[in-house]
């Protein structure tokens, strides 16, 4: 049998680095010091060291670590490609359907709706644009309900097959919809709905939630927020740059060279997209689930337990107090992110006059805020006030940034609030790196696939919920149409309270607990070791 390396601190042997140059973490974590150490044996920075000599190491060495590991580089770039793609059109899209709708169910036949004055539309214009509020509310429903159902399975395949083939799939069914967006320029007779239908189908596979567990495989726990934030700050990015094509592209240009960047990094996934899961992880999470599965004697009880598996993924939700909490709150503030992405733009087009230039100047301030909070800001941010207050501190912004959005009486008020708005999408990053740090490696798809899960739910049911205040205020009720965002700045405030309830000592990455050992790279013992579950006199 192979020698194995010996951690001086702790009894458990630990594997050697795995095969192929990937960058798979050692995590060595004695009884009174917590370090992690990368694939060549050598000691990564304290992500708490002392004074400015400490931080700067520490962001170093991150920065050092997320460059150099085989799958973060990769991940980002295909995040920057998609978001440079999807962002390019996110104003064509209202535009074309609305215009659309307008002459397929009520007879328009004049010049282009958003061609004309906004106080001069015809009521043709006004009822294609509710058409297209509904039907994009409808496939959003639709595609996270189907998210909702698979993501949680999704991950678990991931744990046991690897993270690529699922994440190649997903991409490929996000090329669907734009190239139906083209088909529909270039056809007066394509209805809307096979773009709708091809966005829902897309639901089926999440690979952004397989892309974190990616992350997760080579990625010390202690970096994972900064790593997720990366993600975030790679589409923040193609966010910031991609409206800009709006304003020199014609509709059907832009749309054409939106599906050609997904076309072009699809084959860059195919060529470069790395496996990150270790064939011992992939070994082990198939043994752990043969174990877990009961005894079935006919093809029906087979048929029952493959049909029930997707909500029994779904129970590692409820395993304990944090990831109940952490539940409660990714599904408040998961209602009104969705609602504020799926409405926003239909919104300010109609009862602000956005144009195409509007929409690119509004984008690149979210883009380039967003990179600035994600890369620059998140990871002190975490060291210094720990995720907990990281996430209580975004859910306030994001109650503030919606109640300005709910009050606004112009344009230059949502050039202004969009400065803030980025730091609320530290919340997404930060809760996916908590659950991630309280699981093993065997359960790093299960449980980011489940939070996918959670607020793919929130995502269908938040445009829903927002859309029904919208009718029933838009005539005078409330603060007028702007309530739908007043009531989804009360929702993050909920999101907020359920976040001050986090248990700390679980929730900090930067808390070094005496007995937690993160790495399922290092031997076991099951009954002694604690991945972040709650003590039965905790709960």
């Amino acid at each position: 049998m192979a020698p194995r390396n010996q951690d001086v601190n702790c009894e458990s042997p630990v594997a050697p680095p795995s095969s192929g140059g990937r960058r798979n973490f050692v995590a060595h974590l004695s009884m009174d010091e917590g370090s992690a150490r990368d694939d060549d044996g050598a000691r990564l920075p304290d992500p708490i060291g002392d004074g400015a000599d400490g931080r700067a190491s520490s962001r170093s060495g991150f920065l050092l670590h997320f460059v150099r590991s085989s799958g973060p580089p990769q991940i980002v770039t295909l995040c920057l490609l998609l978001a440079l793609a999807l962002g390019s059109t996110v104003g064509v899209v209202p535009a074309v359907v609305e215009d659309r709708y307008a002459r397929l169910r009520h007879g328009y036949d004049g010049e282009p709706c958003l061609e004309v004055a906004r106080e001069e539309r015809p009521h043709e214009c006004l009822l294609g644009n509710e058409d297209a509020q509904n039907a994009a509310a409808m496939g959003n429903f639709v595609s996270n309900a189907l998210t909702f159902a698979t993501s949680s399975l999704m991950g678990s395949i991931s744990d046991e097959n690897g993270r690529r083939g699922i994440m190649l799939l997903g991409i490929f069914l996000s090329l669907l919809a734009p190239l139906n967006l083209v088909l529909m320029q270039l056809f007066d007779s394509v209805d809307p709905f096979f773009y709708y239908g091809c966005h829902a189908l897309s639901g089926l596979v999440s690979w952004i939630a397989v892309a974190l567990s990616a992350l997760s495989d080579v990625m010390p726990p202690m970096w994972r927020a900064p790593s997720f934030g990366l993600v975030f700050a790679g589409f923040s990015m193609g966010l910031a740059l991609s409206p800009i094509l709006a304003v020199f592209l014609s509709h059907l240009g832009v749309s054409t060279l939106a599906f050609g960047i997904l076309v072009a990094g699809f084959i860059f996934a195919c060529v470069s997209l790395p496996e990150t899961l270790s064939p011992k992880a992939s070994e082990q999470a198939k043994l752990k689930r043969l174990a877990e599965r009961p005894h079935m004697n006919t093809q029906m009880e087979v048929i029952q337990y493959n049909l029930m598996r997707p909500a029994k993924e779904l129970l590692i939700l409820n395993r304990n107090k944090l990831f109940r909490l952490l539940s409660a709150l990714a599904f408040f503030s998961g209602c009104v992110s969705s609602a504020d992405h799926t409405l926003f733009i239909y919104y300010v087009e109609e009862n602000f006059g956005f144009n195409d230039k509007d929409i690119a100047i509004l984008f690149f301030i979210i883009g380039i805020t967003g990179i600035f909070v994600q890369a620059v800001v998140l990871k002190p941010f975490t060291g210094l006030l720990g995720e907990r207050r990281v996430v209580i501190v975004a859910f306030l912004v994001g109650s503030l940034h919606n109640y300005l959005y709910g009050v606004a009486k112009a344009k230059s008020t949502f050039f202004m609030t969009a400065t803030i708005a980025s730091l609320t999408n530290m919340s997404f990053p930060t809760i996916s790196a908590i659950k991630s740090n309280n699981v093993g490696e065997l359960e790093q798809g299960r449980v980011q696939g489940a939070l996918y899960s959670l607020s793919s739910l929130a995502s269908a049911l938040g445009p829903m919920m927002l859309r029904y205040v919208y009718h029933r205020t838009k005539d005078g009720g409330g603060f007028g149409k702007g309530t739908m965002f007043i009531f989804g700045a009360g929702l993050y405030l909920v999101a907020a309270v359920c976040a001050w309830f986090l248990p700390e000592e679980q929730a900090n990455s930067n808390l070094k607990r005496n007995v937690k050992k993160r790495s399922s790279l290092v031997d076991f013992d099951p009954e002694n070791i604690d991945y972040g579950a709650i003590d039965e006199e905790d709960t």
